[in-house]
């Protein structure tokens, strides 16, 4: 009999564990339900979410241009003689470019573009110097990154013009003048157009400060109207809380990357060449970066106005500087260029760009990816120790 009694007892309380985390599962659903509720009853908080990426996406593809000062390249010398060495010195020379002591032959320098490792490239003929002095004409190649193609134009112009000098300084006054044919070869986007470039610029910068800012604001909201002591005295823990906050804006950010693709193919004609469930999964990443972040913001901050200058001064400015979307990343002080490595814009730009325009997959992207999770798990640990401190 006791050991019945024993087993009824067990039973009764595996029954009772089991309806608790029913219930407290109820409960983390009501909390996601009104906050959908609040956000969809907020006209203002609907402009922000879907107005301004579908304004940002229109207008930055007609105003939107980039310039350079200086970029590496590769030169692939096959001829190795006085006149390709003479041409490369002169490159070398010039403010706008540093050559690469790498050498790479041409089957490797495509797979060298997939990994981002350089943005153009210069191949020089063999017997380069012998087709000059007798023809009097030569050719060389020029291989451009153009998934950016204001940087692959005025890097190709800048080569032609110290080609155009070169081939004046050699030339005998009184002879027919040599001449030095640049071939030139855009990779990804032939037609140069610039949508392959601000359009993942976009989608960083518009999830960057929807998701930071609106769940900043949001969970502060509840500070100064004294409703956060109510959802914090619930039966549901303190971080579960958090995380139904910050659900509403994960799914509503997913629509605002559905939009953003969908203007993109069907106005601006961007071609997506990659695994769109990567895209999705990458982005998923990302927003959840950017919540943490928000998340971050509304714990160290007590009002919404502080919220939202922080959120808009912290996350547009560095987003706009250090993510490679406006400014060559190359261009920048190294000092600048090591800070850039914790804006997680940065690497988001260059996952959406790698995925849409070069078609690559996970293996060219799992530094991007990685750099990612250590940021979102470095201010989520931060601002779970922080939370629990200012309960204590």
């Amino acid at each position: 009999m006791t050991i019945w009694m024993r087993c009824f007892t067990g039973l009764q309380e595996v029954q009772k564990e089991q309806s608790d985390k029913l219930q407290d599962m109820k409960q983390f659903l009501a909390f996601i339900k009104k906050e959908f509720v609040h956000v969809i009853r907020d006209r203002r908080t609907l402009l922000i979410l879907f107005g301004m990426p579908i304004m940002q996406i229109l207008i930055f593809g007609f105003a939107l241009s980039n310039e350079i000062k200086n970029s590496k390249i590769i030169i692939v010398d096959k001829a190795d003689d006085v006149a390709s060495r003479e041409l490369i010195s002169k490159i070398d020379a010039s403010k706008y470019f540093e050559v690469s002591n790498e050498r790479i032959s041409e089957s490797e320098i495509e797979p060298a573009f997939q990994k981002g490792k350089l943005k153009i490239v210069m191949v020089i003929p063999a017997q380069f110097n012998l087709d000059l002095h007798h023809s009097g004409v030569s050719q060389i190649q020029l291989i451009a990154d153009a998934s950016d193609p204001n940087t692959a134009n005025l890097l190709v112009n800048y080569v032609s013009a110290i080609v155009k000098d070169y081939q004046s300084e050699i030339s005998v006054p009184g002879i027919i003048p040599y001449r030095i044919l640049p071939e030139t070869r855009m990779l990804y986007n032939p037609q140069l157009k610039s949508a392959h470039n601000f359009v993942p610029g976009v989608m960083a910068l518009v999830l960057m400060l929807v998701c930071v800012m609106m769940t900043a604001i949001t969970i502060v909201r509840e500070k100064e109207t004294g409703t956060m002591e109510v959802l914090l005295v619930s039966p549901l823990r303190p971080w579960l809380v958090m995380v139904a906050k910050a659900v509403p804006y994960l799914v509503l950010s997913w629509v605002n990357v559905t939009t953003i693709l969908i203007l993109s193919v069907t106005v601006l004609n961007l071609p997506f060449n990659g695994s769109l469930l990567l895209l999705f999964a990458e982005s998923t990443l990302f927003i959840i970066t950017c919540l943490t972040l928000g998340i971050f913001i509304s714990i160290m901050t007590n009002s919404q106005q502080v919220a939202m200058l922080i959120s808009l001064m912290g996350m547009l400015l560095p987003t706009l500087l250090f993510s490679g979307f406006m400014f060559p990343l190359e261009n920048m002080p190294e000092v600048l260029q090591w800070i850039s490595n914790i804006i997680p814009a940065r690497w988001y730009y260059v996952i959406v760009k790698d995925i849409m325009i070069k078609g690559l997959g996970f293996a060219s992207l799992y530094k991007e990816t990685l750099a990612l999770v250590v940021i979102t798990l470095f201010f989520f640990i931060i601002s779970i120790k922080t939370f629990k401190q200012r309960l204590a």
